[in-house]
Order: C-alpha cells, then sequence, then structure tokens
C-alpha cells in the first residue's frame, strides 16, 4: 500500500542518516602521558584531553591511567616494569567498547615508545595514527632533569641507575632503565635491558609480528623538541641514537642498522611516506595549544 512504502521510505531514510552519522564519527584518541605525569591533571593531559574535544566536537578522548588512581597511575611511570605496563594498558584499552573500531593514538614522553610497544606487540584495537611527542625511540643515557615534583622519586631513580642500570633488580623495577642505552656497554644493554632492545627487534632472533603491525599504520609521527634538555640524546626522539662505544657522534635514523636492515619496517614505511618528521624549537614537551592544533589536531584527528 501507499502507506506501507512511506514508512519504508522513511525506515531507509532513517537508517541512511544513523548510519551516515555513524561513519563520520570522528576516530577516538588514546592518550599516554609521561613520567612523572598522571592521566588527568588539569594543566598537563587533562588541558590536552580538553582541546582536543574543543576542536573536534563529539571525539572520544581515552587518557591511559596505569593503575587504579591517579597516584599509583605516577608511581607506575617510574616503579612498574613497562612490559607489565604494556599489557596493563591492552586489557584498559580492550575494555573499552568506544574503542572497538580503533583510535588515533598520542603518547607523551616514554609515553611514545610505549604506544609503540603497544602497537607492535598487541595492536587490538587497531591504531590508525601513533604520534609520539618527544618520545625516546632509541631510549636515553643520562638522567639530568626528573619532572614532576616529587623529589625522593627522583632520588631514588638516580641512585638505581647509580647502582647500575642493567643489574636484574633495577631492571625488574625501574622504568627508565628499561630504556637505558649505554653506549659503551652495547652487549650488557642487548642482553640484560627487559624492553628497548626488544620492541627495537635489536636482537638477532626478530619479531615479524612487530614489523607487520608497526608498518600497518597509517602515520607515524615523531616530535622532537630543539633544545631538549631532558632526554639525552635529543635526537632519540627521531630514531637517532650515539654511535656504539662514545657519545661524540649521533647516527640518524636512516644511517642505523636499524633502518638500512629494516628491523621494524621503518625504511617501507619512510618510502611511503608514512614518517613524519616535526620539530618544535624549545625544551622537553615545551609546545603551545597553537601548534598543538595546527600541526596534530588540525591534520592527524579533526
Amino acid at each position: 500500500s501507499a502507506a506501507s512504502d512511506v514508512y519504508k521510505r522513511q525506515g531507509i531514510t532513517i537508517l541512511f542518516i544513523c548510519s551516515t552519522l555513524i561513519s563520520s564519527a570522528p576516530i577516538p584518541v588514546v592518550l599516554w602521558h609521561g613520567m612523572g605525569d598522571t592521566c588527568c591533571l588539569s594543566f598537563s593531559m587533562g588541558r590536552i584531553k580538553e582541546l582536543i574535544e574543543q576542536k573536534v566536537p563529539g571525539i572520544y578522548v581515552h587518557s591511559l591511567m596505569i593503575g587504579e588512581d591517579e597516584s599509583a597511575d605516577e608511581l607506575n611511570g617510574f616503579f612498574m616494569n613497562v612490559n607489565d605496563q604494556i599489557d596493563f594498558a591492552y586489557a584498559r584499552l580492550m575494555n573499552d567498547s568506544k574503542l572497538k573500531n580503533g583510535f588515533n593514538a598520542i603518547g607523551f614522553s616514554q609515553g611514545g615508545q610505549f604506544l609503540r610497544a603497544f602497537v607492535e606487540r598487541y595492536n587490538d584495537p587497531p591504531v590508525y595514527n601513533l604520534i609520539s611527542i618527544g618520545g625516546q625511540h632509541q631510549g636515553v643515557f643520562g638522567f639530568p632533569h626528573c619532572p614532576g615534583d616529587n623529589y625522593t622519586i627522583c632520588n631514588w631513580v638516580r641512585e638505581l641507575l647509580d647502582l647500575g642500570a642493567y643489574e636484574w633488580y633495577v631492571q625488574d623495577y625501574l622504568v627508565q632503565a628499561e630504556y637505558w642505552q649505554d653506549p659503551y656497554a652495547e652487549q650488557e644493554y642487548l642482553k640484560y635491558c627487559v624492553f628497548l632492545p626488544d620492541i627495537n627487534n635489536a636482537r638477532t632472533l626478530k619479531n615479524d609480528t612487530y614489523k607487520k603491525n608497526l608498518i600497518s599504520l597509517q602515520n607515524f609521527v615523531m616530535v622532537m623538541f630543539t633544545e631538549d634538555t631532558m632526554v639525552q640524546p635529543k635526537e632519540s626522539e627521531w630514531f637517532g641514537f650515539y654511535e656504539p662505544g662514545g657519545i661524540q657522534n649521533i647516527i640518524p635514523l636512516n644511517q642505523s642498522q636499524l633502518y638500512l636492515e629494516d628491523w621494524l619496517g621503518l625504511k617501507i614505511m619512510d618510502q611511503a611516506g608514512k614518517l613524519k618528521f616535526l620539530s618544535v624549537e624549545g625544551d622537553h614537551l615545551r609546545f603551545t595549544d597553537e601548534w598543538f592544533i595546527q600541526n596534530i589536531i588540525g591534520i592527524y584527528l579533526a
């Protein structure tokens, strides 16, 4: 009948509108904070979350809390084995139904390499764009400044590093030791460091899944701070590092074994235009709202 035809047409129209709304909903965003920070401080991750929500109406932002509260989240950034943190993050993200179709990921400082590890080991839910802001992808050799307000924690970290970064008890409990790359002790780093050599596929036995998952990204964006006084060397933020045996020369990514032998697929990604290298004038994580809106939100999240 004519009436039933009208209802059918209305039903089709409603279905079309609903499917259009679903398909045009912004891709969610996951944030992972840096050392000495938490998921939700109003002047750090809370501010970033707010900024994204303001500029991309209707977007869902999940700021990772590693632990059951903000206090645990801060402590775990120093003293929870990174491999356990990656597993914890995976469980959190899998349990968030709003992320089931995938998300864009932004890691700040050490959160950058931690999110890369999530992509390599799990990538479920899948990540579209991985954005690392000041992440230390080749690790660090030096601990000049400890962020946050907790001087006691900072002193503990320094004392543990002084005991020996590659001692088993330091590797088990100190996050920063787990991405400590000593150019004077390359074999010890490869043998005893429990996190970074693995996610960089630096050992003899390579993990093809890490490479496959990383290549699946649409873009891998790396932001380096030109006057960084916290990350040594700052070039680690672009996958550069000291030449083995000293701290005189920096080997950039495209001259490294990791790239030339393509341990992680970065060479393939580079040739496909998927690697983006951005620089910000200033110290570690010192960027303006305007820079973040123009270079990150406007290009990769909107």
